[in-house]
């Protein structure tokens, strides 16, 4: 088992106005709205294309041990556009020493505005040769996030096997296997936070194995209910 349970809540306890509420509680069906639109095939095709540039780079970084490190370099190869990124891949083919990356602690990692949405994507890498349970968002956040009246958020599978292939998937937080794999860690959570998720790996694989793409309403809005009440 890989070491992704150090997770530590940061920042304030979010508490929403009413009408916060009713935006947070309205973000299932901004969810079910966006996954059926033709944004969402934008956004997906746009991360694919990013994938498909740095492919060979992203197969050899699913081979390094520190799943932490992993992780970052391969977030970073798929959203960054800079000389880092350039510097990291040289390194990863060269086997030379990687420079340091630091990563801002955002709720996702790729923002991208539309006219009638905004999305925030995390990306969340799958070794999928290797048991490892992915850690989540901080709740606060979360909440925070969807609380805006256009927010729509998102997780990004990037899923490598042992063969070095690679496949992907978009999922609304809200679609069913995610959901029920996503755990809420309370024992982590501060006094003045909410904690965190963790999602289950298992969900994550059955996902990329056998998607499916359906929201439960009401699953959702339990799980929300859950978190305004934490």
């Amino acid at each position: 088992m890989e070491a992704t349970n150090q997770i530590v809540p940061t920042g304030a306890r979010f508490m929403p106005t009413k009408g916060q509420v009713a935006c947070i509680r309205h973000s299932v069906e901004r969810a079910i709205s966006f996954i059926h639109s033709h944004e969402y095939e934008i956004l997906n095709n746009d991360l694919c294309n990013r994938v498909r540039a740095v492919e060979s780079e992203i197969a050899i970084a699913a081979f390094i041990d520190n799943v932490n490190l992993r992780g970052r370099i391969i977030e970073y190869l798929i959203t960054a556009e800079d000389d880092l990124k350039t510097t990291l891949m040289r390194c990863l083919h060269t086997k030379q020493p990687l420079p340091e990356i630091f990563t801002a602690d955002e709720l996702g990692d790729y923002t991208r505005q539309f006219d009638q949405y905004l999305t925030e994507t995390d990306i969340k890498t799958k070794v999928l040769f290797l048991s490892s349970n992915p850690k989540g968002y901080n709740i606060d956040k979360l909440l925070a996030f969807l609380a805006e009246e256009k927010s729509v958020y998102l997780v990004y599978i990037v899923a490598i096997d042992k063969d070095r292939k690679i496949q992907t998937r978009l999922c609304s937080m809200f679609h069913r296997q995610l959901l029920s794999g996503t755990r809420m860690m309370k024992h982590w959570a501060g006094r003045n936070s909410r904690g965190v998720t963790q999602y289950d790996g298992k969900a994550i694989e059955a996902i990329v194995e056998h998607f499916d793409c359906s929201i439960d309403h009401a699953d959702a809005q339990d799980f929300l209910t859950k978190f305004l009440n934490a």
